[in-house]
């Protein structure tokens, strides 16, 4: 079997990882990498596909950041060409960003079925460019691979119930390998002069929340009334328009800057961290993974059983709302294990290679 891996954004790349080490020692599989450029800054791509020790991408497209549309075009255009040439058995994506929404629609078009890891989430805000690209892409899908059961249930009420499978998140599988050899090697708390629990962690990547001027600056006020440090790994988008909106003022006492992290940094300062503040998705869910609480600065989320269980909160962005989360969490005394056993990549291979 041949799969073409199409990815471009930081959290696809610690995804692949683990299918990537799966598929090597499978004789009769052979995993064809593509990457978009989607994240092209190198704290978010290069020193990932390091750490990791991801295959090098047999196919970079170098797109970088511009607009939705001229970006997914570009993508578009030289995906077609590079499946025309590889001829694979299967089109693998992870997630919902706009490479997922390229890689699905230039198979789609040339009739090379698709496999969809992490498919099924719904936030139902179609504001979200997220959002639409994991519809488009679920309904295109020949296999989806839904990290939970609500999953599956989002996908049964828009008619999809084939090919339709629950195997876990392949994110946890990271998790767990990744960690303690994280806890290993990264030395971020020191660097930082960091207490453990004594400090929150806050993400803002979101166009709902970098976009939009009055929300952006009420994040930013919220984050200048906590009392411990606030450490904020600024993504490049969001560094732009905070410049962009005269806000950098308000990067102050007790924030903290920091360039993005790598895996590891990321791993290990997340799971120290007193409590998440963030727009992130995979934040959410790592943060989860890890038992860390987290409040998220979005008005919905397609994580919904982090809510349910008590470990994350729904709080937008209004000063008094996050505030008023953030005096009174309360850590859940329960752990359901929702996001599988950690075995996601073997089970999607043994699936995908079904005769």
């Amino acid at each position: 079997m041949k799969i073409l891996t199409v990815v471009g954004a930081r959290p696809q790349f610690i995804k692949s990882s683990m299918l990537s080490k799966a598929v090597q020692p499978v004789q009769d599989i052979t995993e064809i990498i593509v990457h978009t450029g989607q994240h092209y800054d190198e704290k978010m791509s290069n020193v990932f596909f390091n750490q990791l020790k991801l295959p090098k991408p047999d196919y970079y497209l170098g797109v970088g950041s511009s607009s939705h549309g001229k970006q997914t075009a570009q993508m578009l255009e030289e995906l077609e060409t590079i499946i025309q040439s590889v001829k694979p058995d299967v089109v693998l994506v992870y997630g919902d960003t706009n490479t997922t929404l390229a890689g699905s629609l230039a198979a789609a078009k040339l009739h090379i079925p698709i496999a969809h890891v992490e498919a099924g989430l719904r936030s139902y805000n179609k504001e979200m460019p997220e959002e639409i690209n994991r519809q488009v892409t679920d309904h295109l899908s020949s296999w989806l691979f839904c990290p939970t059961a609500s999953a599956v249930e989002n996908l049964d009420k828009e008619g999809i119930t084939e090919g339709v499978y629950i195997t876990g998140d392949i994110m946890y599988d990271a998790v767990l390998y990744f960690k303690d050899i994280a806890f290993q090697h990264s030395s971020i708390l020191e660097t930082l002069h960091l207490s453990k629990k004594d400090y929150y962690l806050v993400t803002i990547h979101r166009a709902e929340n970098t976009d939009n001027p009055e929300r952006l600056k009420s994040i930013l006020k919220t984050l200048q009334q906590l009392e411990k440090n606030v450490i904020f790994p600024l993504h490049p988008r969001t560094k732009k328009k905070i410049e962009q909106f005269n806000l950098t003022n308000l990067l102050s006492y007790p924030i903290k800057t920091v360039d993005p992290f790598d895996y590891f940094d990321m791993l290990t300062i997340t799971s120290q961290a007193r409590m998440v503040l963030t727009d992130s998705g995979g934040l959410q869910k790592e943060a989860y993974m890890l038992q860390v609480p987290c409040i998220t600065l979005r008005d919905e989320t397609e994580w919904t059983e982090t809510l349910q269980f008590g470990w994350n909160q729904l709080a937008g962005t209004d000063q008094n709302k996050i505030l008023n989360l953030i005096n009174t969490f309360q850590v859940p005394n329960q752990y359901p294990q929702i996001f599988g056993s950690g075995k996601t990549a073997e089970e999607i291979l043994t699936i995908l290679t079904k005769k």
